[in-house]
């Protein structure tokens, strides 16, 4: 009743009323995006070192990018976001990522890992700091999946650092390169 009834971000209606929708249109969309890239990339790795010690490990950290995938699936439903139309080269791209990484050995696999995720929780940090900015009260929820994301993938890149990733021969070379395709993917997504 009245005028000032508090919106729920968590339902469908709600979600699309008082929001910024390019920037939570481009939020949620590079998300989703990066969040199925990184699925195929634990796939890729655990097709080549599924069997392998560091399996387990890999294993682990693909399952927690299913579950942020999920949520972003979600999230894109209730805000009514198209994907970017480039997920068919996500798709084929994370997979060789992973897979080639994965056959340096396991310190390749984590060198890549380390890469992504240091990519990863920086985007996450500015997208964080884009909502405080907008309105933290209205983006609430949405600020809440990012920060656990961002806190999970930036303890993936420690267990890659546990990992011996530094150990990778070039691996400043390898990192480095890696970076600069998450960045450009990043922009893409965001766009496209």
């Amino acid at each position: 009743p009245g005028g000032g009834a508090a919106l729920r971000l968590s339902s469908t209606r709600g979600a699309q009323e008082g929001i910024n929708k390019p920037v939570i249109d481009r939020i949620i969309r590079v998300d989703h995006a990066g969040e199925y890239g990184a699925n195929r990339i634990y796939a890729g790795q655990m097709a080549v070192l599924g069997r392998s010690s560091v399996g387990p490990v890999i294993q682990q950290m693909w399952n927690q990018e299913k579950d942020h995938l999920k949520k972003f699936n979600e999230l894109m439903v209730a805000y009514r976001v198209r994907p970017t139309v480039l997920l068919p080269f996500w798709n084929v791209a994370g997979f060789v990522l992973g897979a080639g990484s994965a056959l340096l050995g396991k310190k390749g696999a984590m060198a890549c890992t380390v890469a992504v995720e240091e990519s990863i929780s920086e985007h996450y940090n500015n997208q964080i700091r884009t909502l405080l900015e907008e309105d933290p009260e209205k983006y609430k929820e949405l600020l809440q999946v990012i920060k656990q994301f961002r806190d999970d993938e930036q303890e993936h890149h420690d267990i890659g650092l546990e990992h011996d990733a530094e150990a990778t021969p070039a691996y400043s070379v390898l990192k480095t390169a890696i970076q600069l395709g998450c960045k450009a993917a990043i922009f893409l997504s965001e766009r496209i």
